[in-house]
């Protein structure tokens, strides 16, 4: 294992697995029958760019897929070695990458944090859109108060978005990873925008944070329903 490892982390076999990731992402992609809801999402989306684009840690597989040639899309990519695969095979499909993370408090303080939150903030005001978990790190499914405050200091809407496929793999892992797999139903499920006044106090920060909370939650439930077709999940 410990040999692997050491492998895994060479930068030729972090090419060769970003490379690989990418053109794995396409093919899905382009296999998967995929039903929207609601079926205006992407113009709406595209009326609003630049927007924040964010989605559930390990569900994001199949997001990139909703970058088209002609949006200008800036994704942030941790500075760990699997946020550098995920960077290689980002930048392949089109995407510039953004490295850095926050921490569990929800904010950009460390791992290069500080720095990646101006640099998303810079990326939305030159007309980017930015494309983010929405996970404090290594708590899945817990919104954090990063991507509220980016929201908030660059008046861009965020625009919320879970993707499921009938056929899956689910990894044993923190954020619970789904690997989609190719000729399956799939479902993108976008709820509306949320957006954060400029002057939102402390409890309205906490507030947006909820809301964007569950917002993705029930997105997520229902892209499941309509993968599964059934009401559970």
């Amino acid at each position: 294992m410990q040999l692997w490892r050491r492998i895994g982390r060479q930068p030729w076999a972090k090419k060769a697995l970003g490379v690989a990731a990418a053109e794995y992402v396409r093919f899905v992609g382009k296999t998967t029958r995929l039903t929207l809801e609601p079926p205006d999402a992407w113009d709406r989306a595209e009326a609003d760019m630049p927007v924040i684009s964010t989605f559930w840690h390990g569900q994001h597989l199949l997001t990139i897929n909703a970058n088209k040639p002609s949006y200008k899309v800036k994704a942030l990519a941790s500075r760990h070695h699997d946020g550098e695969v995920n960077a290689i095979a980002a930048e392949r499909l089109g995407i510039g990458i953004i490295r850095g993370s926050g921490n569990r408090a929800g904010g950009f303080l460390q791992k290069g944090g500080a720095a990646a939150f101006q640099a998303l903030l810079d990326a939305l005001n030159e007309g980017y859109s930015v494309a983010l978990s929405a996970d404090v790190p290594k708590v899945s499914r817990i919104a954090g108060l990063g991507i509220i405050k980016l929201a908030q200091m660059s008046g861009r809407p965020i625009h919320p978005i879970a993707i499921a496929t009938h056929w899956r793999i689910v990894l044993d892992n923190w954020d619970r990873s789904t690997i989609n797999l190719p000729f399956s139903r799939g479902a993108g499920v976008v709820p509306e925008p949320l957006r954060v006044a400029a002057d939102a106090d402390d409890a309205g920060l906490e507030a947006a944070r909820q809301e964007l909370e569950n917002r993705l939650n029930a997105a997520t439930r229902r892209a499941y329903e309509i993968v599964d077709r059934t009401q559970l999940r």
